[in-house]
């Protein structure tokens, strides 16, 4: 491609952007998205934003009485994004930590979850223990991210390689560009159930609970956050697991049970 070619899709890619991003503010409500984030936020084959965490927020706009528009944003962007005012909160099965609650806010949690370890059945890798010398992927910014960083020296990774999404890593994975992919459990055991050259080859415990994201002191919060102790109490969000996972929701998980907003320290 030349430069004058790529000059004039970038320019076509910003204006593209730009109008995505004005069609939005005419919503109601602005959710930043990390789209491709399977089964949370992702594009079914006609192109529709779908998933478990779009279920979620547009039920919650809709008791609410507010319309919503999803804004395409990398995980990384979406801090900054909430932060500044861009969007009214955010999702993409995003870790509440008490760094992160220095600085935006969260609703209660609606998910409990680990990360994980996935690697091609050809690769014989069983675990991190295998990792040694290899070259692991992570979504950017993620707790996969920080995990995998921490934890770095411990299991003499050879190089982390960050993406914006669990599509492209996937591609990278097969295709032997990296050797094993750490992000969130759920949504690897839903993107290999039916690929039988991937595997979830080890859960890594990290004590992780999903929920909303707002900036920091946000009125709308406590307001989302109501919506989501009376959707636990009906049993909405225990069905979306079931509808999601195809299982049902440990009665002692967040999914279920009401729990209070996240102060931090």
């Amino acid at each position: 491609m030349t430069r004058v070619t790529t000059f004039a899709a970038a320019i076509v890619s910003g204006v593209a952007a730009f109008f995505t991003l004005q069609t939005a503010q005419a919503a109601d409500l602005t959710v930043g998205a990390n789209i491709g984030n399977v089964p949370w936020e992702f594009q079914d084959a006609s192109g529709k934003v779908v998933g478990f965490e779009v279920d979620l927020v547009n039920e919650v706009a809709k008791r609410l009485g507010k319309t919503v528009e999803f804004v395409n944003t990398p995980f990384n962007g979406l801090f900054p994004a909430v932060q500044s005012g861009r969007i009214n909160m955010a999702i993409s099965s995003i870790t509440i930590t008490e760094k992160r609650l220095e600085s935006v806010t969260f609703a209660q949690p609606y998910y409990d979850s680990d990360q994980s370890l996935t690697a091609t059945a050809k690769s014989g890798i069983k675990g991190l223990k295998d990792m040694t010398s290899k070259v692991v992927g992570v979504d950017t910014g993620s707790t996969g991210d920080m995990w995998a960083e921490k934890n770095k020296a411990q299991y003499k990774f050879s190089d982390i390689r960050r993406f914006e999404g669990l599509s492209p890593a996937m591609l990278d994975l097969v295709a032997g560009r990296i050797d094993g992919y750490i992000s969130d459990i759920p949504a690897l055991l839903y993107y290999v159930k039916d690929k039988p050259e991937l595997k979830v080859v080890e859960r890594i415990p990290t004590g992780e609970k999903y929920s909303i994201m707002f900036n920091k002191g946000d009125k709308l919060a406590p307001q989302v956050n109501d919506v989501i102790t009376t959707l636990k109490k009906e049993g909405y969000i225990a069905k979306l697991h079931e509808t999601w996972f195809g299982a049902k929701a440990e009665a002692s998980t967040s999914t279920v049970m009401v729990a209070d907003m996240p102060k931090g320290k």
